[in-house]
């Protein structure tokens, strides 16, 4: 199915991947856009402002204008519009059809027949596809390559995408060894039966959120425990709370890892978030101009570290 549309009516490029309808129905994929539409229903103008707030925070820049901003993996489309509203130029894809016309809404509420927000439907692990969009100024990638079934490739794969000179944002699930194994089996579970879903979201709500309160009455402080922090980034508690426990593919890994991974690959870390526990940490890598003579990826091939 072709769903290609021209670039100057404002409307979706791109086409329909043939086997997302088939991993969600064996219970091998999450429906991230699903969850994502539900989120736009609660979204208002404070939610657009944190996540304003937190690319401008972690970018280190209070305007975006005159740079090129991609968006991969743009899910509910709120941070290529904040991207936008901070004067990016944005491209957003997603490989979940739900996912796009999600951040097609918003473009068509807030910047209708905009010529400077393009929004495809596409695989962040098809290198073909990626080929054909260019480099940019910044490549935001925040929760979203761990669930692609081959993270590393996929990390490998943004990476190309960022001109010399950019900025690569993301953001990956931090590994908690044994922990991270059995919340694994509880996100297979989620995805495979249905019947237990209402069951694993009220157990994993306790899990999380009663031993965040507890900590707050005996420590004073408490922790973000989720994927995502309604306070930094404007995202939705209980939307949250689903993509967690239904969120799969799912892969982790530690912040040396990825600070190595990029390394290798002419990239310098200029800002580490780090959350302990289930949450996200945050990347925000520099690349360097390449110096004459030096091959754009001096480990080819090596797509883990």
């Amino acid at each position: 199915m072709d769903t290609s549309h021209s670039e100057d009516s404002g409307q979706v490029r791109g086409a329909m991947p043939e086997s997302h309808e088939q991993e969600m129905a064996q219970g091998k994929r999450f429906a991230f856009g699903k969850n994502w539409s539900h989120f736009l229903r609660l979204l208002d103008d404070s939610r657009i402002d944190h996540a304003k707030t937190s690319l401008q925070r972690m970018l280190g820049r209070d305007s975006l204008n005159g740079l090129r901003f991609l968006d991969a993996g743009s899910g509910s489309g709120l941070f290529s519009l904040a991207a936008r509203m901070l004067g990016a130029a944005v491209t957003s894809f997603d490989y979940d059809p739900l996912s796009v016309a999600c951040t097609s809404t918003l473009r068509d509420r807030y910047f209708p027949q905009d010529k400077m927000w393009r929004i495809e439907q596409g695989s962040v692990l098809d290198r073909t596809y990626l080929s054909n969009l260019g480099q940019f100024d910044v490549v935001y990638s925040w929760g979203v390559l761990h669930h692609t079934g081959a993270m590393w490739q996929a990390l490998d794969n943004v990476g190309t995408l960022v001109a010399e000179g950019g900025y690569l944002y993301i953001a990956i699930y931090n590994d908690q060894g044994g922990a991270s194994r059995r919340w694994t089996m509880v996100k297979r579970y989620y995805n495979k039966y249905k019947l237990l879903r209402p069951i694993l979201l009220v157990v994993s709500a306790i899990r999380l959120w009663a031993l965040s309160t507890i900590r707050y009455a005996l420590l004073g402080k408490t922790e973000a425990r989720g994927t995502h922090s309604q306070e930094n980034r404007g995202m939705s508690r209980i939307r949250d709370l689903v993509d967690w426990v239904g969120g799969y593919p799912f892969e982790v890994s530690s912040p040396d890892r990825i600070f190595d991974f990029y390394h290798t690959r002419g990239f310098t870390l200029e800002h580490l978030k780090t959350r302990g526990g289930i949450g996200c940490n945050e990347f925000v890598f520099y690349r360097l101009p390449q110096k004459p003579g030096q091959s754009e990826n001096p480990w080819p091939g090596k797509t883990e570290p």
